[in-house]
């Protein structure tokens, strides 16, 4: 079954959106998930000026990119991240996507973090209206305290909309959740609405996230399982590379190994009848 797959920016953290759009589009991929993480991959941010955000949209364009959803990270445990948050909302409905992405908490260098169900559901609950105004859906990442599909689900059920679901990322439920990524999608899979397709090497809390198909674990599986029991979610491939090749500066080569691993994983999908 064919399925609608994006990239996401994130993949390529450290370059520039132009590079980003460019290689992503060079690669065959006709969908993206644009990344507005604040202190982290700032592609695209509700402060920057209009005519920088016009210009991203006429390259999208002419790329014939479309965005499916915003990757905008904000701490939705606190209180006075969700204006921030709700600014990422319209961001995302400046650029048409559907969806909006976010953890529980921040992204990347959160501290002294508090989670609570309770107090998730209630902020979450109070977005709705946003959501509705900006016609999104909020996929909740598995990420860092919420690191499986099913601990995600519990705060899904308790706000209980149709327009919030999990977003299920195949590689952090076993990097941050220790989980087999087949059961835990078995488990949660009536309350997911989004997928983050990332492959990995090594069942442990190594960061080794490569090409999609080049990595250990049964994406095509997972993917064939949604099939079967009649789900059909936008997939964004995130490819995380090592944490040296994300962390550092980028050198002179790097940016062909990013593109490299996004034409491969094209490859591998097409080759398997997914896109």
């Amino acid at each position: 079954m064919k399925h609608i797959i994006a990239v996401s920016t994130n993949t390529y953290h450290g370059f520039t959106i132009d590079q980003a759009l460019e290689g992503i589009a060079a690669a065959g991929f006709k969908y993206v998930e644009l990344t507005a993480v604040r202190n982290w991959t700032e592609h695209i941010m509700p402060d920057m000026p209009d005519s920088e955000l016009d210009r991203v949209q006429a390259k999208m364009k002419e790329l014939g990119l479309s965005c499916i959803a915003l990757s905008g990270h904000c701490n939705l445990t606190e209180a006075d991240r969700l204006n921030d948050f709700r600014d990422n909302m319209a961001l995302a409905r400046r650029f048409g996507a559907s969806y909006i992405i976010s953890s529980t908490g921040e992204a990347h260098f959160g501290e002294e973090e508090a989670f609570a169900d309770d107090v998730l559901i209630e902020n979450i609950k109070n977005l709705l209206p946003d959501l509705t105004q900006n016609g999104l859906k909020l996929g909740i990442e598995v990420h860092g305290e919420y690191g499986t599909g099913e601990a995600v689900a519990r705060v899904v059920k308790g706000v209980d909309s149709p327009l919030v679901g999990v977003n299920f990322d195949t590689a952090n439920v076993v990097f941050y959740g220790g989980a087999d990524p087949m059961e835990d999608l078995k488990n949660c899979l009536d309350h997911v609405n989004y997928i983050h397709l990332k492959d990995k090497v090594g069942m442990d809390k190594s960061w080794n996230f490569p090409a999609i198909g080049q990595g250990e674990l049964d994406l095509v599986g997972m993917i064939k399982h949604m099939d079967g029991q009649g789900k059909n979610f936008p997939l964004s491939i995130e490819i995380e590379f090592t944490e040296d090749f994300t962390m550092r500066d980028k050198v002179e080569g790097d940016l062909e190994t990013a593109n490299k691993a996004v034409r491969d994983s094209f490859d591998y999908l097409h080759k398997n009848g997914l896109i």
